[in-house]
């Protein structure tokens, strides 16, 4: 059944909510089943190791440069017409926002995605995190941060009014993304040898890039006969956390894509682990985790509006159609993760301090 069929059976906004709540499912399920994280992943990159957490996320990273960039050659998808790529992006908002964002996951032990899993299964810790980053973010859309946002995303900007494509400024061919994605796999599976991983977990993993696909294909697919504009994207969990927030709490909300996104993860972590039954309640151990789980959640909030995602958004939906400021982004991400994990956890202050 194509889109149009779909568009007979239900209207236009109500089919993206599905769109986001079907590639939700599919990345909560992958996330939660091969345990994905980037915070995870930059901890262990930092500390000297390039072991199992490193392993999932190239998986996770390349198959989504693998499937983005095959739907993009095959015309399943067309990169120039992403939301992301066709605003303004801000060089200086990568930078500050991706280090906010990094030492923000290092403290509430979780990037805004992982947190938003891990609440489907029960962790009270994140679920608390996790509205503190929705709050924040939305504070820094439309509220009282949005002007100090506005301001530093303002202090260096891409030119022409639109993102840079890196393969263009690169003068690469477009074959260039799918090739390196293979690359990474190569490497990713490299690591899988060297650290046992099990066909699960790698299937899982790749999963969670397929999620990316899927979002990109199935909104680009809507946008083209949809009446109305549509806004052609994938996931991420900054806009969306802020945007789900505000759906319930405004009177006459709107759906579209992200408005499903969010659910849709959140089921989908909440079957997987009932599958393994990993459905367990978590609270903070202390004081002292709950002032810290609080402020890496408020830094991720503001970090990540300011970066133009957050670490799936910018780091693997960004990075899968090569947008320049979200590949910087996710390289500040990894920055500034690796250095507050040594400032906070490994005793760079000092001493160190318990998660």
């Amino acid at each position: 059944m194509d889109v149009l069929s779909l568009l007979e059976l239900v209207d236009e906004a109500t089919l993206a909510a599905l769109f986001g709540l079907l590639t939700g499912v599919v990345f909560g399920v992958a996330a939660q089943r091969s345990q994905f994280c980037l915070r995870a992943a930059t901890v262990e990159f930092a500390r000297g190791r390039l072991g199992q957490r490193v392993a999932v996320w190239l998986l996770a990273f390349s198959t989504a440069l693998i499937w983005v960039q095959g739907a993009a050659l095959s015309g399943l998808f067309d990169v120039g017409e992403a939301r992301m790529m066709a605003v303004a992006g801000s060089w200086s908002g990568a930078i500050i926002g991706g280090l906010m964002f990094g030492a923000g996951m290092v403290l509430a032990r979780g990037c805004s995605g992982r947190l938003l899993v891990l609440a489907a299964t029960g962790n009270l810790r994140s679920v608390v995190s996790g509205l503190i980053f929705a709050v924040v973010a939305q504070m820094s859309l439309h509220g009282w941060l949005a002007p100090l946002r506005g301001w530093l995303a303002g202090l260096w900007v891409t030119p022409g009014g639109a993102n840079v494509n890196l393969l263009t400024a690169l003068g690469l061919p477009d074959a260039a993304g799918l090739v390196l994605g293979m690359a990474i796999a190569a490497l990713a599976f490299v690591l899988v040898r060297r650290n046992g991983l099990g066909l699960s977990t790698m299937v899982f993993a790749s999963g969670v890039g397929f999620a990316v696909a899927l979002g990109w294909v199935l909104t680009y697919s809507l946008a083209q006969v949809a009446f109305e504009p549509m806004a052609v994207t994938s996931a991420t969990f900054s806009g969306p956390s802020a945007n789900t927030l505000m759906f319930f709490l405004t009177e006459n909300p709107e759906l579209d894509f992200d408005i499903g996104l969010v659910p849709g993860v959140f089921l989908g972590a909440l079957l997987a682990a009932a599958w393994g039954r990993e459905l367990k309640f978590q609270g903070f151990e202390g004081e002292g985790q709950m002032r810290r789980s609080m402020t890496g959640a408020a830094l991720m909030g503001f970090g990540a509006m300011l970066a133009g995602g957050c670490a799936i958004g910018a780091g693997v939906t960004g990075g899968s159609i090569f947008v320049a400021t979200a590949w910087l982004a996710l390289f500040c991400m990894w920055v500034g993760a690796g250095v507050t994990d040594w400032l906070v956890d490994q005793g760079g202050l000092g001493q160190r301090v318990p998660a």
